[in-house]
């Protein structure tokens, strides 16, 4: 059964620094510091071979969607963007943003789309949920045994796109700028996921939330591509998807400059698909 809501989504995270002062027993340690120790330790415990922090200790400081409705049309399924947003806003707390995720997925039950989400997002919203003592029953009893949040092999509830491309590891897993090189989408524009901890400890929290609608974008258009290959939208539908999505970035592009730079990079390198009618 195909879900209504689809939630295309991703997250930014900074290392948490409080997390890291408790392991480490560094009470004194400024954030930096904090951060920094966390990185020598998460490398010297991999013998050298990645500094890169286990998801407990991602502070979560933006959660970014694209909102799809699947509606049914005369070809089959049709797919209508709704909205683009990020939860809260620059001054939102980690825990009021999770709580605005986990409510989506109480109320609405959609389908998650992700790029990497069950390996790294999902964890992470989990165990930073429970940090904060937040509740969600629906993610551990929605569905059945073969169909639900935490399934791998199942996209009713979670498509996850770079374990579905790469056949679940079957193949080499690329990276969404990758794929999105070979479709011919934007990818990666001015900032990358290095930037992110700069941009936090500089006080640029809008920047790291419309960087973060960017990567929505590009994962939605990567799903998009998909549902047609797969066949769970026609050409025409497909068409029609890929027109409402440029139209609402065109749109919304007047008052949110970000996504004027993305529709830019759009019209260097795609041309939107005829749709037929």
């Amino acid at each position: 059964m195909m879900r209504r809501d689809v939630i295309v989504f991703d997250i930014e995270t900074v290392v948490d620094a409080d997390a890291a002062r408790r392991v480490l027993r560094l009470p004194d340690a400024d954030d930096v510091e904090a951060r920094d120790a966390l990185a020598v330790y998460f490398l010297q415990k991999t013998d050298g071979r990645n500094d890169f922090p286990r998801q407990p200790f991602h502070q979560v400081v933006a959660i970014s969607y694209g909102h799809l409705i699947r509606e049914p049309g005369e070809e089959g399924y049709e797919l209508l963007m709704r909205r683009l947003a990020t939860g809260g806003d620059s001054g939102s707390s980690e825990k009021e943003i999770l709580q605005g995720f986990f409510h989506l997925i109480e109320t609405r039950v959609p389908q998650l789309v992700s790029f990497n989400g069950r390996g790294f997002d999902v964890p992470v919203l989990k165990y930073r949920a429970m940090a904060h003592a937040l509740a969600c029953p629906r993610w551990f009893h929605q569905g059945d045994k073969w169909n639900n949040y935490d399934t791998r092999y199942s996209s009713e509830y979670h498509c996850d796109l770079l374990e579905v491309l790469s056949d679940f590891g079957a193949s080499a897993r690329c990276s969404m700028d990758e794929v999105a090189a070979l479709l011919n989408v934007p990818g990666k524009l001015d900032t990358a996921g290095d930037n992110v901890r700069a941009l936090y400890e500089s006080g640029q929290t809008d920047a790291i939330r419309h960087y973060c609608e960017t990567d929505v974008l590009t994962t939605m258009l990567i799903f998009l591509r998909h549902q047609l290959f797969s066949g769970s939208v026609s050409a025409g539908a497909y068409a029609r998807a890929m027109l409402g999505l440029y139209n609402y970035i065109e749109a919304e592009s007047e008052m949110r400059p970000h996504l004027l730079e993305y529709i830019q990079a759009w019209d260097q390198s795609y041309s939107v698909p005829d749709t037929g009618t």
